[in-house]
């Protein structure tokens, strides 16, 4: 086999793999994602993030219902016998949140909870993904709550939280993920789209655009123009080809 038949295979099954997500009832997708993300490792555990921290509460209740009706097993389970290391806690909790939607915040209490996740981030004889107190507020509270929480953090400590955050920690992730999810979604068609990425980060590109093309793909590629400064379809258009680019760019222009 050369090269370009190698090439051809690849975008047909990239092409086969978009088409199989689109068909699927959203919990349904959302349950076998993280269920591929589970058997692949760490190095997919932030699928698991995006889902849990991405989505609604009740899309979140459903996709835990699809799961239980697919695999015989609830999520929450699965995570915490396939994740054994400090992040298990977190990632437990965020798979197993219903949280409020409303728009009311009590100030006071999220002042005082960027306090608890300040001292923790800056404690350097723990990890603050060990500390309950971190846990039980990004696993519980609304997103509008949680976003005063890090204006205050901004006010008290000088920086946004994410940047006292280790790149490569999934605290930051899901920080992005329940704050600012367009921009992390941005980052992922991104990386997805740099030369030399791996196979995992590629899938990133079919995952983000196939579950965002009705909810919020408009805001995710003016996003990505703000970061990047390059619209996001000139860069599938350059980066991508055949049918696998006309189903995309099909997906995407959706929400124009």
């Amino acid at each position: 086999m050369n090269l370009q038949d190698s090439s051809t295979i690849m975008i047909w099954l990239d092409k086969q793999q978009a088409i199989v997500l689109w068909t699927m009832h959203a919990w349904e997708r959302d349950a076998r994602l993280v269920r591929d993300a589970l058997s692949k490792g760490a190095h997919s555990y932030n699928v698991l993030i995006e889902i849990a921290c991405t989505r609604s509460s009740e899309e979140l209740l459903g996709a835990r219902r699809a799961y239980h009706s697919l695999f015989d097993h609830s999520i929450e389970e699965d995570v915490a016998y396939h994740i054994n290391n400090s992040n298990r806690k977190l990632l437990v909790a965020l798979v197993s949140a219903y949280r409020y939607e409303g728009a009311k915040v009590n100030d006071t209490i999220a002042k005082s909870e960027a306090k608890i996740l300040g001292e923790a981030i800056k404690n350097v004889d723990r990890n603050p993904i060990e500390d309950d107190e971190v846990v039980t507020i990004l696993s519980t509270r609304s997103k509008a709550h949680l976003k005063i929480v890090f204006d205050h953090y901004k006010e008290l400590y000088g920086n946004d939280i994410h940047e006292d955050l280790h790149d490569e920690s999934i605290l930051k992730e899901a920080v992005l993920c329940l704050t600012s999810p367009q921009m992390y979604f941005a980052k992922v068609l991104d990386m997805a789209l740099a030369i030399g990425a791996n196979e995992n980060t590629k899938n990133g590109l079919t995952r983000v655009i196939v579950t965002r093309a009705d909810t919020d793909m408009k805001e995710i590629k003016e996003q990505y123009v703000n970061l990047y400064g390059v619209q996001f379809l000139s860069k599938i258009e350059e980066l991508t080809s055949g049918n696998f680019k006309d189903l995309l760019l099909a997906l995407i222009q959706r929400s124009e």
